[in-house]
């Protein structure tokens, strides 16, 4: 195994860009009946207004140039090459924190968070909080490129994850992750706990009641059975295509940026705490530039193949964990865990409820993720 760190950056061909507008100047759009809703998918009239923006407004070279201001590597893991940022903090008692995004999310996620988790003195915090960062993205995401076999699993990236901090040369270290990264962190912790000091996890699936196993005279209960009746039934949609089908929905993603639009932008609108369009939650250039990583890079596929091969317990329990488990819930995400359930598996030292917020937190409300992650990890330093 080739165990080189290469610096990377990101440099889009332009006639990738090029490409990318032609396809979106020649959209063939589909009719919508009258007085049809987000409960149909998004709305035309909506995804045209924010097509036409991506297409002239929108600046990708901005963007790119943003992230390029990140340290960013790549490295082989189990013989794919990964894509990573690390970002050393200037503090030299600070902590290294592993941070790993889910579907449909990105690099993107994070962007807010770097500057205050690595440099707290020059952001208003206390330095003894800092963080040396490291945010990898899982094989079959956006800058990591798409995976050429089968079988990348939860257990697979998360021992990749072990191999990158021990290259990195970090022999203690906690860790955070949402949706499938929620997956990640928490198995990671099974697989090598005498490094990893503690976790901090926004989902935790497992968790979530149901009929079967709630007290219906608790209210966070009821509520949690409510958002699983939700998901099956509604929501939960895209997920039976990914699970089963991934190859199907790979051609229309792979092919149409409007599809691909549409794909990631629903989850933004149903998962978050959005009111009338995905924008009430996350900003329009963060979002589109989360889509643009998935276009540009062709991984619509390989990413959903994650529903199909790599979450291989969906709705069993996980296996007990001994580290230091910290959950953050935001209300408005697609699935509410119980604490009484979680207490089963796991070891909660901290249960943090927000008034506010959706599935993508660190999008939505970073200064309240930052916030819970410097209290979270203060006691394993």
């Amino acid at each position: 195994m080739n165990d080189a760190i290469t610096p990377f950056r990101i440099d889009v061909p332009q006639a990738d860009l090029d490409d990318l507008a032609r396809r979106l100047d020649a959209t063939r759009w589909p009719d919508q009946p009258e007085g049809a809703g987000w409960d149909y998918g998004v709305p035309v009239g909506y995804l045209r207004e924010l097509a036409d923006y991506w297409r002239r407004d929108y600046d990708w070279r901005a963007h790119e140039r943003r992230l390029n201001g990140l340290p960013q590597y790549t490295t082989e893991l189990d013989g794919h090459a990964v894509h990573f940022v690390h970002v050393r903090s200037p503090e030299p008692g600070a902590l290294p924190l592993l941070l790993t995004h889910g579907w449909p999310g990105s690099l993107v996620e994070f962007l807010e968070l770097v500057g205050p988790l690595t440099d707290p003195r020059a952001h208003g915090g206390d330095p003894a909080d800092a963080f040396h960062l490291v945010i990898p993205t899982p094989p079959g995401f956006t800058l990591s490129g798409p995976t050429r076999e089968t079988g990348w699993t939860v257990e697979r990236v998360a021992r990749a994850w072990a191999e990158l901090m021990r290259r990195l040369g970090y022999t203690r270290y906690a860790a955070h992750g949402g949706d499938f990264g929620a997956l990640v962190t928490r198995r990671l912790g099974i697989i090598d706990p005498e490094h990893l000091a503690a976790v901090h996890l926004t989902q935790l699936f497992d968790a979530t009641a149901t009929p079967e196993n709630a007290d219906f005279g608790d209210e966070t209960e009821r509520r949690s059975v409510e958002k699983h009746y939700r998901y099956e039934y509604e929501l939960g949609g895209y997920a039976a295509i990914q699970g089963t089908r991934p190859q199907l929905m790979a051609y229309a993603l792979t092919d149409s940026p409007i599809a691909q639009l549409a794909w990631i932008v629903d989850g933004f609108k149903a998962w978050t705490d959005s009111k009338d369009v995905p924008e009430d939650a996350v900003d329009r250039d963060a979002m589109l530039t989360n889509v643009t990583l998935y276009w540009l890079t062709g991984t619509a596929g390989s990413s959903a193949r994650y529903y199909k091969e790599g979450v291989e317990t969906w709705g069993e329990p996980e296996p007990p964990s001994t580290v230091p488990t910290a959950v953050a819930i935001f209300p408005h995400d697609i699935a509410l865990p119980v604490r009484r359930l979680a207490e089963r598996n796991n070891v909660i030292v901290r249960w943090t409820e927000f008034d506010r917020g959706g599935h993508f937190g660190a999008l939505e409300e970073p200064d309240l993720l930052i916030d819970d992650l410097r209290a979270a990890f203060r006691a394993y330093r």
